[in-house]
């Protein structure tokens, strides 16, 4: 199976909770909020998941592996870092835009 789209749908500045994305596998299935999250340090994925009557929280679709894991992750948050560096640089050029006064 092989990752063909990351969409990054929202990020967030506060909190650990950093985006939520969209990812395509095969250009057949598509997987929804998939988190990325930034505790102790480190950045990490948590899957789409629903809430169990008792107040727990189950997994709705998730890797079967820990390889296929690890590569989810690792092109998730190289998506969510590019996201974040095209952002940043939109933010620049906005801030440039303001400061020329008009012609």
């Amino acid at each position: 199976m092989q990752i063909t789209d990351i969409k990054v749908r929202k990020l967030f500045d506060e909190g650990p909770m950093k985006a939520v994305v969209s990812v395509t596998f095969d250009s057949q299935l598509a997987v929804h909020d998939i988190k990325v999250i930034h505790a102790r340090d480190r950045f990490f994925i948590v899957m789409p998941s629903r809430k169990n009557p008792d107040d727990t929280y189950r997994d709705i679709v998730h890797p079967i592996n820990a390889q296929f894991r690890a590569e989810l992750e690792r092109a998730v948050i190289e998506a969510y870092e590019e996201a974040l560096s095209a952002a940043e640089d939109h933010a620049v050029l906005e801030e440039t835009e303001e400061a020329v006064p008009a012609l």
